[in-house]
């Protein structure tokens, strides 16, 4: 395997089925025999389940399948064959985010200032609020910013109007940076596993408005964030990325609360960045996240 250039056009299959013999060679061979470069590959197998996982990029220059016609040949060569649940992406490709944000900055800063420093290979059209506070935030980065103040009464009207606006702009998947909305159970059905959330680790323990406060008040020696995918049952969907912060007895609420959004700007970013990559795979509740 070589290392990825970056304007080399790849493709990327993400894949699980029954662990049996034989599941690596036949993918590696159907690469290796059409003309394809092998350039990253990463397996894992559920011993308990007995179910086989991978990730593998290959370089399509001197591929000889057409790019249109490689999900047919994979599907019908080994897809039905082997019981394989697969999905398979292009570098070529840009997945296009949007941003869902309500008062809090940190998050949606941070996220900003990645995609302008050119890290991420991904696009962002649009940034959607329930308040107007961040559109300051859009102007500055030259993206559009659609205010849909949500009431209980009005809560479907406008997340219709939002997955319009959504379809419209072409979004594959959205970032839910400190968006203080319940989403209904009909808008993430719309996008299954793309809609990324992140929150203090604190829950279920620490729930309410002010976790920090209360986290404060019982001297806890840990503060963390935890990002995940977005499920019907809050705050339950297949987890992406954690991480931690050691507290002790002299950090005032102030330091907890600096730390913890310190810790979800990092986190978030990580599970984004790992998205936009092609290397998560969601298997029931839980997530595979490839190096």
């Amino acid at each position: 395997m070589q290392d990825k250039d970056k304007n080399s056009k790849n493709a990327i299959l993400l894949m699980h089925c029954p662990d049996q013999p034989g599941i690596l060679a036949v993918v590696t061979d159907f690469i290796n025999v059409n003309g394809g470069n092998i350039l990253y590959l990463d397996q894992y197998v559920d011993r308990a389940n007995k179910v086989f996982f991978m990730r593998i990029e290959w370089d399509l220059e001197r591929f000889i399948i057409p790019q249109d016609k490689i999900e047919d040949y994979f599907e019908t060569l080994y897809g039905h064959k082997y019981d394989m649940t697969f999905k398979l992406y292009f570098s070529d490709q840009k997945p296009r985010m949007a941003i869902f944000v309500s008062k809090m900055s940190h998050c949606l800063y941070d996220l900003l200032a990645r995609y302008t420093a050119g890290e991420w290979n991904v696009e962002i059209p649009l940034i959607v609020s329930n308040h107007p506070d961040m559109e300051v935030a859009a102007r500055r980065f030259n993206i559009e910013f659609a205010y849909f103040p949500i009431t209980k009464e009005n809560k479907a009207e406008q997340e219709q109007k939002e997955l319009q606006l959504l379809k419209e702009k072409g979004i594959t998947f959205i970032v839910l940076a400190r968006y203080m909305q319940i989403i209904s159970e009909e808008f993430i059905n719309e996008y299954p596993n793309k809609i990324i959330n992140i929150h203090h680790s604190f829950l279920p323990a620490f729930i309410g408005a002010k976790p920090y406060h209360a986290a404060f008040e019982r001297g806890v020696k840990l503060i963390g964030a935890t990002s995940h995918y977005v499920t019907c049952d809050l705050d339950a969907g297949p987890i992406i990325e954690q991480d931690i912060a050691r507290i002790t007895h002299k950090d005032t609420i102030d330091n907890l609360v600096r730390k913890g959004r310190d810790l979800e700007k990092i986190v978030l970013s990580r599970a984004v960045e790992k998205h936009i990559e092609r290397k998560i795979l969601v298997y029931k509740n839980k997530t595979i996240v490839f190096n």
